[in-house]
């Protein structure tokens, strides 16, 4: 009974998430209808010939793109959004403002005159010139560092991250560690033991597991609370940071300092001069081994990147069935098969941290290992003895 009860409450759950979405694309297109009818009006245009025209206006791509991409302010409902701070960096120095400078009413890009005039160009802060032209010699100095919603979406994840794990920690002091765990405590544990028992001792080994257990959580708990949050379609979810490529970057490039740095002589020396192998093999071999080291951690980024925006895309396809063929009838189709993407999107959020995490302990597993013929070299030093 239970079971049949979560199964329900989940179903509920995501038909709720799917119709948040629809209602989320059709907030975004009603501007441009009212906008296009206000044109109709102010240029005399034919009416039938510019309804048909608008009619037909609804672009897929532009609006599934818009979703996933980064933006300078996080977008709640309607024409309601929080515009975020902009900091930019130019040859005349540092310059604040707020995002609500390079909007209109409408939403759409407006010039905003401060040191140089900044204008919103496909998603991306340019300095432009007079003529809204962008300003190529300008931008060679320009460093746009504001902090947009994919910055802020991930700010939100380390603080619920840091509230849920210190109140945990909290609890463990008073407690300790001889009582049952209670609230947090007992939601907490058993994740973080299954990383532990299933993910860093198996592949790294117990004596040295504990060293980067707080590493590896650290991974694994910083995807999975951002990419269920990329789940959610309203504030203060909707932000798409695990299907950032400079995200899923940032961690490859952490996960490859860590393995480099806690390399051993053996490590290197597989990659460099293989043992056991004749010398015309280990000069084939060195630059092959050689350039694994840099695809690790490039397919650790690309796999996450790839599988959580192809989610979103799929969801977002979905519903913009209903858009495309303007009928409800549509919604009976595309409603239940986003539940279903959806249900799985769940799975997929853990399964990604879970692979992320797990690649990345193997990879430490084999910088920190002790080779098998280096140990049958000191018994048989042992035996000569």
């Amino acid at each position: 009974m239970s079971c049949r009860r979560i199964k329900s409450l989940l179903v509920v759950g995501f038909g709720l998430f799917a119709m948040l979405f629809s209602t989320t694309l059709l907030a975004n297109e009603k501007p441009v209808v009212a906008e296009s009818a206000k044109q109709e009006v102010s240029e005399g245009a034919p009416a039938k010939e510019h309804a048909a025209k608008e009619e037909g206006s609804f672009n897929v791509t532009e609006t599934i793109l818009e979703h996933i991409k980064d933006d300078h302010s996080w977008h709640l409902w309607g024409h309601t959004s929080i515009h975020l701070p902009v900091i930019v960096k130019t040859d005349k120095g540092f310059e604040f403002f707020s995002s609500g400078k390079l909007v209109n009413e409408h939403h759409e890009p407006i010039v905003y005159k401060g040191n140089f005039d900044y204008k919103l160009m496909e998603g991306k802060l340019k300095i432009v010139d007079a003529n809204g032209n962008i300003d190529k010699a300008a931008n060679k100095q320009f460093f746009d560092l504001s902090i947009t919603k994919n910055v802020a979406s991930l700010f939100v994840s380390v603080f619920i991250l840091l509230v849920v794990l210190l109140t945990s920690a909290r609890a463990y002091k008073k407690t300790g560690v001889t009582t049952a765990p209670k609230g947090l405590q007992s939601f907490m544990e058993p994740i973080i033991l299954f990383v532990r028992d299933e993910v860093a001792i198996p592949n790294i080994g117990a004596k040295k597991a504990g060293k980067y257990l707080p590493f590896l959580l650290t991974i694994f708990f910083l995807i999975l609370v951002n990419n269920f949050l990329g789940l959610i379609p309203f504030f203060p979810g909707g932000a798409n940071v695990s299907g950032n490529i400079a995200f899923t970057m940032t961690l490859a490039v952490c996960v490859f300092i860590v393995v480099n740095l806690s390399a051993n002589k053996s490590y290197w020396e597989h990659i460099f001069w293989m043992p056991g192998m004749h010398w015309s093999m280990k000069l084939f071999l060195a630059p092959i081994e050689l350039i694994g080291v840099f695809t690790k951690p490039i397919s650790l980024m690309i796999r996450l990147f790839a599988n959580i925006t192809a989610g979103h895309i799929l969801v977002l396809s979905l519903i913009c069935l209903i858009f495309i063929f303007k009928t409800v009838f549509a919604s009976a189709i595309a409603i239940p098969f986003a539940v279903f993407i959806g249900l799985i999107e769940l799975l997929v959020a853990f399964l990604q941290a879970f692979i992320f995490t797990m690649l990345a302990a193997m990879y430490i597993g084999m910088a920190t290992e002790e080779h098998h013929h280096e140990a049958h070299g000191e018994h048989k030093d042992l035996a000569h003895h």
